[in-house]
């Protein structure tokens, strides 16, 4: 995976996961929100919180290859602990973990056989007392034959955990959740189909495909089309980060001046709650002090030239 592909996957994972001011007394991180949650299924079948709760992700896309092909899937999510921040048992936080789902196989073993498989994470409790339940997922793979050198992919990732007895508890089932779901597809002696940009004689194909939850793009250097990101959230194709950003800010890349600089103004106890919430908060608080007045100066704004595409004046 290129550093560029792994910087975007790690911004989509943690988009969310802390916002400005960073501190646990926050309401915004009390009821800590995330795109691309995967809620248990008997959750989502019992009514949810949400009508727009869901248990699992699908992806659907083209790929161009031949028998040789092989396909390399890697689902990537957080798995949320529960954390006693400062030692203050009266104030549990919401810690997160990092969980990957890695899986290889064939495409013409696709088309002629779907394939399963089961992932699971046991619950229990580390060595600094943050708590995790258990998490069972299902991964399913098909492939459908269009024509000698097309094929239709579809992955579907599912939230198999067994809801709690109250199923009620927004933070329970947030523990219990595939949270900011998103995967990374790569491919050998292949290539993925543009679904934002496909070719005129593929666009119906193309237009067709039943993307729930997801977002793929194609991802990497510019031009090459072996690795499918799928994002919760629209991107374009060959999404970048902004050279000029200093680090993640989790709220969004697009903001980092006027979040840096609103950081900056914190309070010296309000720099004690951030550093006692959260290790990325902590190296957060301790990026942006750091910063000098080139870097800032840097953020304040600069003119791109327009994205331009040779196939497509």
């Amino acid at each position: 995976m290129s550093d560029t592909v792994e910087r975007i996957a790690d911004a989509l994972l943690y988009e969310g996961y802390l916002l400005y001011p960073y501190r646990r007394s926050a309401v915004k991180n009390r009821q800590r929100f995330n795109f691309g949650v995967l809620y248990p299924e008997e959750h989502v079948a019992a009514g949810g919180s949400d009508t727009a709760d869901r248990c699992f992700m699908q992806i659907e896309c083209l790929v161009l290859g031949a028998a040789a092909t092989t396909l390399s899937l890697k689902v990537r999510f957080l798995q949320l602990m529960e954390s006693t921040a400062g030692g203050d048992a009266s104030a549990p936080w919401q810690e997160a973990t990092e969980r990957a789902v890695t899986l290889s196989c064939s495409l013409a073993e696709l088309a002629i056989v779907p394939r399963r498989h089961e992932f699971s994470f046991p619950g229990g409790e580390d060595a600094t007392g943050r708590a995790t339940h258990s998490l069972d997922g299902e991964l399913e793979l098909s492939a459908r034959t269009i024509d000698d050198t097309t094929l239709r992919l579809r992955v579907r990732v599912t939230n198999r955990t067994r809801s709690s007895a109250s199923g009620v508890d927004r933070s329970d089932i947030l523990a219990r959740s595939l949270v900011s779901c998103h995967a990374i597809v790569t491919l050998e002696a292949g290539e993925f189909v543009s679904l934002l940009d496909p070719p005129p004689e593929l666009a119906a194909l193309a237009g067709s495909c039943e993307n729930i939850g997801a977002w793929p793009v194609l991802a990497g250097g510019a031009g090459t089309r072996n690795t499918l990101l799928v994002s919760p959230i629209i991107l374009y194709d060959y999404p970048t980060i902004a050279p000029e950003s200093a680090g993640d800010l989790f709220d969004a890349t697009e903001i980092d001046e006027i979040l840096s600089l609103r950081i900056l103004t914190l309070t010296d106890e309000e720099k004690r709650e951030v550093r006692e919430s959260d290790e990325r908060a902590r190296h957060l608080l301790d990026r942006t002090e750091a910063l000098t007045g080139e870097q800032l100066m840097q953020m304040h704004g600069i003119l791109r030239q327009p994205r331009l595409f040779e196939d497509h004046p």
